[in-house]
Formats: structure tokens, C-alpha cells, sequence
């Protein structure tokens, strides 16, 4: 089968012919149909994640059709079409595993940065951490749900009950979860790069009732933000802009540092708190929630030999919505 490898940062793909793997005892073969390109990956390329072992296939937006199955695994997933995300393993015995909070778990293994993910003609992942998906959904439209999908919705759900709600970055994840937050009756204010008149239309044309850039303060405050661009700065700008009681949530999992800011800002119990991937439950109920609040994913797709072109097309910002590898 074909893998596209990163053998280390900053270093493009290397496409290579690798044996299918063999499923262990609790793991699905899986058949890639699709798998999304996240900003993610770029950090993984680029070295941003100390805790990724390499060589590494990354990828951790994946469609799949099940082929075969481990041997403590039901045979009825043979033939189904599932999803795998970011989160691919857990102890399921610390404190945070059995208080609900398995996505803060030390010993967690991550796709597409501790196991191999899906930029291959096959992969294997543990069963417990697959979903299956609905019919409903395309292969391609599915695939950026995975994390852009889970992440926003994640982020998402610590700004519920806000009325005005700010997008601060406006890719894969932002267009996704602005369709939610509009079926949830917030209004979404989209902010972009300075300059970047086109992204802005794209937030208007989904429903922004407001888009603009991310240096100017938008016409009402908001109650709470999401920042998905992975620049620090813009957390002294969301705060400027955030009502009392306001929050902003940095749902990246990589940043640049956050410059000083005067505590004027903060104060009126304003708070700035991060999401760190994402729990098998979270999963469970996006896709609940679709189920009555439907969106589209808009997506450019690339051939998996194509994968380095993908990643430099996401890096330009040249895509709107997400990308996916169709191999």
C-alpha cells in the first residue's frame, strides 16, 4: 500500500510502499476512503509537537471502510463505513480517564502523532475510538468532522448561552462550527486577516452577521470567542472585545506565545481557557446534534500522492473551508 511518511520537521512527505497492516486484538482495518488535512498536520510537519514520534503517516481526519477485525473485535464492523479521529487511545484508568475528562489523559496516543494516520491506503485503529457514520453524510464532506468538526463543536459547548459570538480565524473548523452556532440562534461575528476581503464574504455567505478584520473591534461586544488561528496575539483583541463575564477559548493546540496585556482586560471576571482534543462523548453528541442542526462541509480535494501540494495550499490560506486526500 502507499503511505505518505514524515521522516522529520520540516521535511516534505515521502510517498512509500509499506505492507498492509495486521489489525491487533481490539483494532479495525480500515480501508481510507478519505481523510481531511488539518492544521495539525502542519504543525506536526513543521515540529510544533514535541510529543509526535517520528516517522509518522499523519493524518487524523479519516473515512474508512472497515475490512477486517482484530480478534477480541465483533465481525459485524466488517464492511462499515467509519470515522477515525485525534484521540486514538487512552489508559482508561487515571483520574482523568474516570472522571470524564479522557482527552486531558497523560498516557493518551494520538493519531497521525503517536500511531499512523490515515494519509495511506489503509490504517488500523482501536475500535473503542471509531464512529460510525451516518448515511446522510458524503465520504468527503465526513472526513473534516473528525477534528475541525469535533474541535468546534468542543469549543462550542464552553461558549454555550452566548448570544454574540466571535470566530476569530476563519478555516476548516470556524466554517463548520458557525453553521452549528447558527442553528443554535447565536449570532457570529467572522474576524480575518487584515486585508482579507474574500474570507470575510465566505463568513457572510454562512451566515456571519458581521465579518471584518481581526484588528478592529466588532459593532456589538461579544459575549464569549473562539480563536482557532494559531496567533496569540489575538487574545488581548478578543478580551478588548468581550462583554464582563465574556471568555475567550483558544481552541488550537498549538499558539504562539500571548504577549502582555493589562489586567483591565481581564478584570470583570472576563477568563481565557484552551480546549485540548476532544472525548469519545463529545463525538457522541455532534453527531446527535447534526442529526436536527445539518451542515456542509466545503471541501477541496487532492490525491493522496498529492499531500505535500495540500498541506502548502493550507498553509497559504488558498482553500476556503477544509481540504482531503482522496486516495
Amino acid at each position: 500500500m502507499r503511505a505518505m511518511v514524515l521522516h522529520a520537521p520540516g521535511q516534505p512527505l515521502q510517498r512509500e510502499e509499506r505492507p498492509v497492516p495486521q489489525p491487533g486484538a481490539q483494532q479495525l482495518l480500515i480501508k481510507v476512503l478519505a481523510c481531511g488535512v488539518c492544521r495539525t498536520d502542519l504543525h506536526l510537519v513543521d515540529g510544533e509537537l514535541p510529543q509526535a514520534v517520528l516517522p509518522r503517516v499523519p493524518g487524523h481526519e479519516i473515512v474508512g471502510e472497515v475490512t477486517a477485525v482484530g480478534g477480541d473485535v465483533s465481525p459485524d464492523w466488517v464492511g462499515k463505513r467509519v470515522g477515525v479521529p485525534w484521540l486514538g487511545w487512552t489508559c482508561g484508568e487515571c483520574t482523568f480517564c474516570c472522571s470524564g475528562r479522557e482527552n486531558l489523559c497523560d498516557r493518551a496516543q494520538f493519531t497521525g502523532c503517536h500511531r499512523d494516520g490515515g494519509y495511506a491506503d489503509y490504517t488500523v485503529a482501536d475500535a473503542h475510538f471509531c464512529f460510525p457514520l451516518p448515511d446522510a453524510l458524503s465520504t468527503t464532506e465526513a472526513a473534516p468532522l473528525l477534528c475541525a468538526g469535533l474541535i468546534g463543536f468542543r469549543a462550542l459547548q464552553m461558549a454555550k448561552g452566548a448570544r454574540h459570538l466571535g470566530l476569530y480565524g476563519f478555516g476548516a473548523a470556524a466554517h463548520l462550527a458557525i453553521q452549528v452556532a447558527r442553528g443554535r440562534g447565536q449570532q457570529v461575528y467572522a474576524f480575518t486577516r487584515p486585508g482579507d476581503s474574500e474570507g470575510q464574504a465566505y463568513a457572510r455567505t454562512l451566515g456571519a452577521v458581521w465579518a471584518g478584520p481581526s484588528d478592529q473591534p466588532p459593532p456589538h461586544p461579544l459575549d464569549a470567542s473562539l480563536i482557532f488561528a494559531p496567533v496569540g496575539a489575538l487574545v488581548p483583541l478578543a478580551l478588548e472585545a468581550s462583554v464582563k463575564g465574556g471568555c475567550v477559548i483558544c481552541a488550537g493546540i498549538h499558539m504562539s506565545d500571548i504577549p502582555s496585556f493589562p489586567y483591565r482586560l481581564l478584570w470583570g471576571e472576563r477568563s481565557v481557557r484552551s480546549v485540548a482534543n476532544l472525548t469519545r462523548e463529545d463525538g457522541t453528541a455532534f453527531f446527535a446534534e447534526l442529526r436536527h442542526t445539518p451542515v456542509h462541509s466545503d471541501v477541496t480535494c487532492f490525491a493522496l500522492d498529492d499531500a505535500n501540494q495540500a498541506l502548502a495550499s493550507l498553509r497559504a490560506g488558498q482553500v476556503k473551508g477544509a481540504i482531503v486526500l482522496v486516495p
